[in-house]
């Protein structure tokens, strides 16, 4: 079963009319109507918002796509959101954290076992925005993306595509690490179920959505509309069970410091950071050799 935001995305607009074929081929997948906003391509990001609000009979709570020589970025209507949403893979935030961000010292990369040169392939079940996977892609892991939600699906196919683009003049090490990734469209737990043994990756991360804070105020924005988008990952439990079942050598689930286990399964070890911790379940030692190197 895949997931999309029905009614909640009311059209795709384009920036330029030379991306007009691409948005009607969007629109026709979301089965949402089509608006040329070519004229405000230069616009500040007030107007752009009043824009897409006017052009969809003031809907509120409602995203729009829109679509411009960046890509596509998601944009949340509405006077509680005023946010716009995409998958960066080389801009200088990313870029910053792949060159200086602590490479394999950094506690995902200790979370998922890399060492000494050894490389598992990791399945990112809850891909979100891609950024976690990204940052295993960039540190030698085939990585394989999985993300329910269609709109999310498509900001990520979206951002991966805008990188390689850059990457082919501009970034030759960010071409090698962009191959490393795959993006599937699937639900997690219905390709789970159906992985085949030679298929099964080496380590399976999950990201589900954090729980929701009950002080709105204190979420950031982005937090806000992304929980908003995705939704409760309610069957966050039995993906953690599936991933047992299924992952080769160690399930990693990504949890708020403070939040309880998945499905009140205690794990083998964790790793704690400030705001964060990768929750580990040992399923067997991960070999010292056998896994793919540098």
């Amino acid at each position: 079963m895949l997931f999309c935001l029905g009614m909640k995305l009311r059209a795709i607009v384009y920036l330029d009319s030379a991306l007009a074929d691409g948005a009607r081929s969007l629109a026709a997948g979301f089965e949402v109507s089509v608006i040329d906003g070519s004229a405000l391509a230069q616009a500040k990001a007030k107007h752009l918002q009043q824009f897409l609000i006017e052009q969809t009979d003031g809907a509120s709570e409602a995203f729009v796509f829109v679509l411009d020589a960046s890509g596509l970025a998601l944009h949340a209507l509405g006077e509680a959101y005023g946010v716009s949403i995409r998958a960066d893979f080389h801009g200088s935030t990313v870029t910053y954290r792949r060159k200086k961000g602590g490479g394999k010292g950094q506690m995902i990369a200790k979370a998922v076992g890399l060492h000494s040169g050894i490389r598992p392939t990791v399945l990112d079940a809850t891909a979100g925005l891609g950024g976690d996977g990204f940052v295993l892609a960039s540190l030698g892991c085939e990585v394989t993306l999985l993300e329910r939600v269609s709109e999310v699906r498509a900001l990520l196919a979206s951002g991966l595509a805008q990188a390689k683009n850059f990457a082919v003049t501009d970034d030759p090490e960010l071409l090698t690490i962009l191959e490393r990734i795959q993006l599937m469209e699937a639900d997690s737990l219905s390709y789970l179920a159906g992985i085949r043994e030679d298929e099964r990756p080496d380590v399976i991360y999950l990201d589900p959505m954090f729980p929701e804070p009950g002080k709105r105020a204190m979420v950031k924005k982005e937090m806000r509309v992304f929980h908003e988008l995705v939704g409760q990952d309610s069957d966050a439990d039995q993906l953690l069970d599936l991933a047992l079942a299924k992952a080769r050598y160690r399930v990693v689930v990504k949890r708020p410091r403070i939040a309880p286990t998945l499905n009140n399964r205690e794990p083998s070890h964790s790793l704690a950071g400030k705001s964060n911790r990768y929750d580990i379940y040992t399923i067997r030692k991960m070999p010292e050799r056998g896994l793919k190197t540098e």
